[in-house]
């Protein structure tokens, strides 16, 4: 169950920033930050700060609870049962995501040791066993994902990175869970202006990356074939990838 996106693109092909998902992302820098795991610390995790702030908005969806209801377990018996019979895949990635997700959340988001007032029955066991499990139902979820997808993909990137940086990202929650009602207090129009850039700029990276991958693809069967449909599409690619990086230059030989 994939996460709904929350930057969309205008009439205009101008991206539109929800703002549940601009305050999202707010918090989190903020608290990562202020505990000590600023953005690309040991590692490149920007598209971690755009999952997460992604999971959050939509864990304030009814719909998304509705959704993903049916792939959750409170314990690893009755998930391994879910799975244990099943050739599907996607329906595995599926399954150990969504837990993990939850877990993730429920741990650094609405933390209560005791279990009192949560009915929940993640609670029942012990934060570290939570820690644990989220890890690696992180991990097979990114296993499963490199089987489902048979290349490298964002997404991939992502689970890998939150099963590795697990217990920092629950950290950087909770810091969130117990500052974040207040920080618009503490925003200037400069911070908003830089924050917007930011998420462009990973935005825009992103997909010339990917544009970059499919035309060293295409150019590549092009050169055996030269087939003239190809040759369209290459240049269809040429002034894709153009309109994100002006630099970029490329001319078709015959």
């Amino acid at each position: 169950m994939e996460l709904e996106s929350h930057i969309n693109f205008g009439s205009n092909s101008k991206r539109e920033i929800e703002p549940d998902f601009f305050f999202m992302m707010n918090c989190l820098l903020y608290s990562r930050m202020e505990t000590g795991y600023p953005s690309n610390h040991d590692f490149y995790d920007e598209d971690v700060n755009v999952y997460l702030a992604n999971l959050l908005c939509s864990f304030m969806n009814p719909e998304y609870h509705r959704r993903a209801k049916k792939y959750l377990s409170p314990y690893d018996q009755s998930l391994f049962e879910k799975i244990k019979d099943s050739s599907d895949v996607r329906l595995k990635y599926t399954i150990y995501k969504t837990n993990a997700d939850f877990l993730l959340i429920s741990i650094g988001i609405f933390r209560n040791p005791d279990g009192r007032g949560v009915s929940s029955p993640l609670f029942k066991h012990t934060e570290e066993a939570h820690m644990g499990k989220g890890k690696a139902y992180y991990q097979f979820a990114y296993s499963y994902s490199q089987s489902m997808f048979r290349k490298p993909t964002a997404i991939s990137e992502v689970l890998e990175k939150l099963s590795r940086g697990f217990e920092n990202y629950v950290e950087i929650l909770s810091h969130m869970r117990g500052e974040y009602f207040n920080i618009l207090e503490r925003l200037g129009n400069g911070d908003i202006y830089h924050l917007e850039r930011s998420i462009d700029k990973y935005q825009e990276s992103e997909e010339l990356k990917e544009l970059r991958d499919r035309f060293l693809d295409l150019y590549s069967a092009y050169r055996k074939s030269k087939d003239p449909e190809l040759r369209i599409e290459l240049e269809k690619l040429v002034k894709a990838i153009q309109l994100i990086d002006e630099s970029f230059y490329f001319k078709i030989d015959d």
